[in-house]
């Protein structure tokens, strides 16, 4: 199998695990963080690129009222099935194309999407394209090195988190995303954290979600998911749990 052939694909039971990663209280934060640096003002057209469920589309929107628009585009119909359901406008992109006009957006987001992109060079030339002279992008993505995370066994520990690593085209992005933003004509004006800590363990809490969808999505897994999983909870129910992951935001203005 090829790195495009892993790369992970948002069909219906991957798109729901997302969903509920999306209402998870951590998540919440991160679309504050993403909203307050994008600050979009009533009138402006905003671009949500990789939309998923299309909570950050929904907020978005209600921001930007009166006379602005926001257009999620994923490449997930059943991604932008959810995001309908939500009032956002979609439309689906079958590759890195956007479907939009040169210079026509304001400013857009891009939340977890480019370290899943495998033409991360075109995917980024797109974004250049059809933003306006002047306008800007928040994007965020996680470098999977950063993560934390206590296990009875790390060796099992590693072979998930490689399985998961496997999905994605690029998991330590991060580290390169400011060059190749400047690649493509953009000015990166600012490089902030976005980190995720969790000592409880919580069932409703960001990581107690991703035990369900990281062991759903790990590739060529030798392991034991099933018991790696239930090593974690037992953790949580112990009181001996642990989970740190740092994302980064990116903001980039078109000259």
């Amino acid at each position: 199998m090829s790195n495009t052939e892993a790369i992970l694909r948002y069909d219906e039971e991957p798109a729901r695990r997302i969903a509920a990663l999306n209402a998870t209280p951590e998540i919440q934060a991160q679309r504050r963080r993403v909203i307050e640096l994008l600050a979009p003002r009533p009138g402006e057209h905003v671009l949500d690129v990789g939309c998923g469920p299309g909570h950050l589309a929904q907020e978005i929107a209600d921001l930007v009222e009166p006379g602005g628009s926001v257009v999620g585009v994923d490449v997930s119909e059943h991604m932008l099935r959810l995001a309908a359901g939500l009032g956002v406008q979609v439309m689906h992109m079958p590759d890195a194309t956007l479907p939009l006009q040169d210079d026509s957006i304001d400013a857009a987001v891009a939340s977890q999407v480019y370290e899943f992109v495998s033409d991360l060079p075109g995917a980024l030339a797109e974004l250049h394209r059809v933003l306006r002279p002047g306008g800007r992008a928040v994007i965020l993505d996680t470098d999977w090195d950063s993560l934390v995370w206590h296990s009875s066994d790390p060796y099992r520990m590693r072979a998930v988190i490689d399985g998961w690593r496997r999905r994605t085209a690029d998991p330590c992005l991060p580290r390169t995303l400011a060059g190749r933003l400047r690649d493509v004509g953009l000015e990166v004006t600012l490089r902030q954290t976005f980190t995720i800590f969790d000592v409880s363990g919580h069932p409703g809490s960001y990581s107690a979600h991703q035990i369900e969808h990281l062991g759903a999505s790990a590739l060529g897994v030798e392991a034991d998911v099933d018991a790696w999983a239930s090593d974690l909870r037992a953790m949580a129910q112990a009181e001996n749990y642990f989970f740190s992951l740092n994302r980064y935001v990116f903001m980039a203005i078109k000259p």
